[in-house]
């Protein structure tokens, strides 16, 4: 186990900055170029999800808003959209 990673029992704690850029984050290409990607509709995400996501950050974003909409919670992001970071 290296130092950073967490014990057992310890909570792991969001990356802030992280999580504001990914709800200011939009969609680069295709049918929704511009869209914010937690605007994306989740059957899209879907799909791209068994599709394969693109690799990069992008890839990453895309596997998180997948996980947010599979688990409901696009409405943690829904404050977070209009901050200017």
């Amino acid at each position: 186990m290296t130092p950073d990673e967490p014990k057992t029992g310890q909570h792991v704690l969001p990356d802030n900055n992280a999580i504001l850029k990914l709800a200011q984050a939009t969609m680069p290409f295709g049918k929704y170029a511009g869209y914010r990607l937690v605007d994306l509709p989740a059957a899209y995400v879907v799909w791209l999800s068994r599709k394969g996501f693109p690799g990069g950050e992008l890839g990453e974003m895309l596997s998180s808003v997948y996980e947010i909409k599979v688990n409901g919670l696009e409405y943690l992001f829904k404050p977070l959209k209009n901050l200017d970071i």
